[in-house]
């Protein structure tokens, strides 16, 4: 007899997902130059690349270094703005037959309420993913990422106004990640998504200069999935609300275990760069693994290393 296929539908936030696999934010763009590899409608949402205020140029070149197991990127947040967004952007995306999470990112508290209120409102965003951790910019991340006070009136702020789901990007440079995903809980949030990419840099010996423009950006990759398990693990055992598991994830075995750590969905980020089908080739390695297994639901797994 044929296996049954299972259900890997997942929920977040009122939200129906139709597998738990999505893209990650500055690694997918608006999903463009993904489409030619495969169907983007297979995904469980669309994150994309962090929108601000007012357009940002970015940094200045190099912004990207290969690193063993990763790499480091000082993008900038390179964007056309919040305007630019919703009126060439938005229009194309919320013809996807999926959720369309917006990640912002601003300077200020203030900037951030802006945007939420703004975005919220507009048709076909589904959900916004509060960047509180950027840490290749000179501002932004840093003022907002470290301290669970600043996060929960941050989110508290966004939240007042925020018509959609609000899901705070956390930042892995911190003494206690817990402690900011309970803030945010506490102040509203409707999920967290952890983690961001953790700052690092590479020195070119010969130049005797930092390689990147920035001299410091993100790694990601998965050279920090160890790192990005053990957070996601923590955070799960003590909110209540859904966490999203990010950081290094390549592969199904990969996205298997931060379900198991308690994620109820995971997004796929610098694995695109380097093999641009990675996203649908999870999703079937797990539909597989699932099936292999007679397992129903792929919600059977979610948290089962924590039994």
């Amino acid at each position: 007899m044929p296996k049954t296929q299972p259900s890997l539908a997942v929920e977040i936030a009122g939200m129906r997902l139709k597998n738990p696999v999505m893209s990650a934010s500055g690694c997918f763009g608006w999903g463009d130059e993904y489409a030619r590899f495969f169907d983007l409608h297979r995904m469980g949402a669309l994150v994309g690349k962090a929108v601000t205020p007012r357009p940002r140029p970015g940094n200045p070149d190099v912004r990207i270094a290969e690193t063993p197991g990763g790499m480091l990127n000082a993008i900038g947040l390179q964007n056309p703005g919040v305007e630019g967004f919703l009126t060439t952007i938005l229009p194309r995306v919320r013809e996807l037959d999926l959720p369309v999470w917006v990640n912002v990112s601003a300077n200020s508290i203030e900037e951030y309420v802006e945007l939420c209120a703004t975005l919220s409102a507009a048709e076909g965003v589904s959900a916004i993913e509060l960047n509180l951790s950027c840490p290749n910019v000179g501002r932004g991340g840093a003022e907002f990422c470290v301290r669970p006070e600043a996060v929960g009136e941050t989110v508290s702020a966004c939240r007042a106004v925020c018509r959609v789901p609000l899901i705070p990007k956390l930042s892995p440079n911190t003494t206690d990640i817990v402690a900011l995903a309970r803030a945010a809980e506490e102040a509203g949030a409707d999920a967290v998504s952890l983690i961001n990419t953790l700052v690092g840099m590479a020195i070119d010996i010969e130049r005797r200069r930092p390689v990147l423009g920035n001299r410091t950006g993100g790694l990601s990759g998965p050279a920090v999935k160890p790192v990005a398990l053990r957070m996601v693990y923590e955070v799960a055992g003590a909110v209540s609300i859904p966490v999203v598991g990010i950081g290094g994830i390549a592969c199904w075995q990969d996205a298997v275990e931060f379900l198991m750590a308690g994620a109820t969905a995971v997004q796929v980020g610098t694995a695109s760069f380097f093999n641009p089908i990675a996203i649908p080739q999870v999703i079937d390695g797990l539909e597989t693994w699932l099936a292999q297994r007679h397992i129903a639901d792929v919600r059977e797994i979610i948290g089962a290393a924590r039994a």
